[in-house]
């Protein structure tokens, strides 16, 4: 495939603001120019909240496979797909400049590489799915991708981290089987993204319980939490996810701990809710996060949650425990401008909530 070589400004979590980055763009894209100008910062530097140890970045320093051999050139979309499917510590050796690896097929975990699979950036390599495609997908009880325990819906490996990497614009629009997650789909074993970027990444603009333009999660090993710790979902006007619901996570069952991130610019594009109103395609809740099932915990701390737009309920949050059993903890935190076009429980804008009592909120800003 031949190559076309661009030079692009960004900041970047890992390098010096202005570096410059490489985009190895196919022919037929040269002409298009370049999107992204300048990009967001990754997570909120305002968020100080502790993070859990085992929420912490993982170790690299010695990785079991890298992806390139230090020349731009050698980190094709073959070689992201091909090494990511050997599982294992895996990094990048693209050279000293920061890159977008645009990727022509989706990359998938395959269960039996692990227990632990690492997936590290060092904060100079975007995975784009061009608009076209899922960027990353696993699941446990997808017997492609091999089955290893009789449990699969509640196994504790793989455990997957994502980090210092930038995912954008996976579309996951063209899925049917397993619908929603633009960027990430997880289904089993752990989840965690650690100083991570989603931009522009999108899913089925309708349906009563599709979602997740950046990131879809269901069954976490012992309803332990996924973890997003100082990540960015959007970030500006330009760079936001969208889909039916859950602009930027959606899960189902599954509690999360969010820290020191930011939200900002998701948006829930569907309509009809869910259940679905009769006469519509239904969809349209969570602007930024979408949370449904029977027991789980969202804890969101340190986290700048802000212009993000529901078309149905929760412009920043959708949170319905079916069984009233679920916990919303919202703490050192700010929650602006999130406006719900349809419904949001009294007394907390930019919040649709049913679950155990009222939502625990300290020493946070929600308005």
């Amino acid at each position: 495939m031949l190559l076309i070589l661009w030079t692009m400004q960004t900041t970047n979590a890992s390098s010096s603001t202005g570096d410059d980055l490489l985009l190895y763009l196919p022919a037929i894209t040269a002409g298009a120019g370049n999107p992204w100008k300048a990009w967001p910062p990754v997570g909120n530097p305002a968020g100080n909240c502790p993070v859990p140890e085992e929420a912490e970045l993982e170790d690299t320093s010695l990785p079991d496979h890298v992806i390139g051999d230090g020349r731009p050139q050698s980190c094709t979309s073959e070689a992201v797909v091909r090494t990511i499917a050997k599982g294992g510590v895996i990094t990048f050796d693209c050279g000293a400049k920061p890159m977008v690896i645009e990727l022509e097929e989706t990359a998938k975990i395959f269960n039996n590489t692990g227990p632990k699979i690492v997936i590290d950036g060092k904060g100079k390599i975007a995975l784009s799915g061009r608009m076209v495609r899922r960027i990353l997908y696993m699941n446990t009880c997808d017997p492609d991708q091999i089955w290893t325990t009789p449990h699969c819906q509640n196994q504790d490996h793989p455990r997957l981290t994502i980090q210092n990497l930038t995912l954008l614009e996976g579309n996951s629009s063209n899925e049917s089987t397993y619908d929603g997650g633009g960027a990430i789909w997880a289904r089993g074993g752990r989840l965690k993204i650690v100083n991570c970027r989603f931009f522009n990444n999108s899913c089925a603009p309708t349906g009563a319980d599709v979602g997740g333009a950046a990131i879809r999660a269901f069954s976490q090993y012992q309803n332990e939490p996924l973890y997003i710790v100082n990540s960015t979902f959007g970030g500006g006007e330009n760079f936001g996810n969208s889909c039916s619901n859950g602009g930027g996570l959606s899960s189902i069952g599954v509690s999360s701990s969010v820290y020191n991130s930011l939200f900002s610019h998701n948006t829930a594009i569907g309509f009809g809710a869910n259940p679905q109103r009769p006469g519509t395609p239904g969809g349209g809740s969570g602007g930024a996060i979408y949370n449904d099932g029977n027991r789980f915990d969202l804890s969101i701390c340190g986290t700048r949650i802000e212009s993000n737009h529901a078309r149905e309920g929760g412009g920043a949050i959708f949170f319905v425990s079916n069984d009233r059993s679920g916990h919303l903890l919202i703490d050192r935190s700010t929650l602006t401008n999130n406006p719900s076009e349809g419904f949001e429980t009294p007394g907390y804008p930019g919040i649709f909530y049913l679950g155990d009592g009222p939502p625990q909120i300290e020493n946070s800003i929600i308005k």
